[in-house]
């Protein structure tokens, strides 16, 4: 059985989570599939940001588990789902960490997206 390093963020790897302040809306095929005021965006290192959507404000029934699984060492066991409607372009589009590390906790529940997975992630706007 192998362990998994654990890292903690600090000075040589930040990593922050604030609320985005802005209306965030992901686009696919012409289907809105997550549209939230209460999406936080995590600034990670010298990565660019990236929205994390609550899953209320996801249509999850747009959504199709992947069996694809990542581990960061900053957020723990990361999942991913499939956009159907996007097709090829849209596997493993969306990702989640359900038990996020402590460091990162305020992202469990979240779902982000790959901006080159979909069709637009509006930033803004009413």
């Amino acid at each position: 059985m192998s362990s998994k390093v654990v890292k903690t963020p600090g000075p040589d790897h930040p990593i922050t989570i604030e609320p985005a302040g802005a209306r965030v809306k992901v686009q696919v095929a012409g289907l809105v599939i997550a549209d939230s005021t209460q999406a936080l965006v995590l600034r990670e290192a010298s990565y660019p940001p990236v929205f994390y959507l609550p899953a209320a404000d996801v249509a999850m029934s747009e959504l199709a588990t992947s069996t694809h699984a990542t581990y960061c060492p900053y957020k723990g066991d990361c999942s991913y789902h499939d956009i159907p409607a996007g097709g090829e372009r849209s596997r493993n589009a969306v990702w989640s960490y359900a038990a996020p590390y402590d460091a990162v906790a305020a992202i469990a529940g979240h779902f982000a997206f790959y901006p080159d997975r979909v069709d637009a992630i509006e930033v803004g706007g009413g």
